[in-house]
């Protein structure tokens, strides 16, 4: 897995999540189809429930708080709501298409325990 290495800093706060290549290319397709791409990022956050005690999300947003933390990669903004950026911090969103089906998995090195479908932690 390989990240990319054309990060946009905007802000101080460490980037919460680093998107691999392929997760961005990906991100930025999915963008294309939507309307009104130019105004929208992709939010990663993480809720309380799930089978493990936090469950991940992802979906493009058009809003923008004042404590989000905003990364570019390449033509992709991440936005990260601040009370996910600390569960968040360090972990890499990548995305894979084989045999066993397509999907972006997010690697978290803040994870005590996962679950089986790959979507929860503690």
């Amino acid at each position: 897995m390989t990240t990319m290495s054309t990060t946009v800093n905007i802000g101080k706060k460490p980037a919460p999540v680093t998107l691999s290549d392929a997760a961005a290319t990906k991100v930025a397709e999915l963008l294309s189809q939507e309307e009104g791409a130019a105004q929208l990022a992709l939010r990663v956050a993480v809720k309380p429930g799930g089978c493990s005690g936090y469950s991940y999300e992802m979906f493009f947003d058009s809003e923008v708080m004042d404590d989000d933390v905003v990364r570019e990669f390449g033509t992709v903004k991440v936005v990260v709501d601040a009370a996910s950026a600390e569960l968040l911090t360090g972990s890499t969103l990548d995305y894979s298409d084989g045999l066993q089906g397509a999907g972006f998995n997010i690697s978290n090195p803040n994870a005590t325990r996962t679950c089986g479908c790959g979507s929860s932690f503690s």
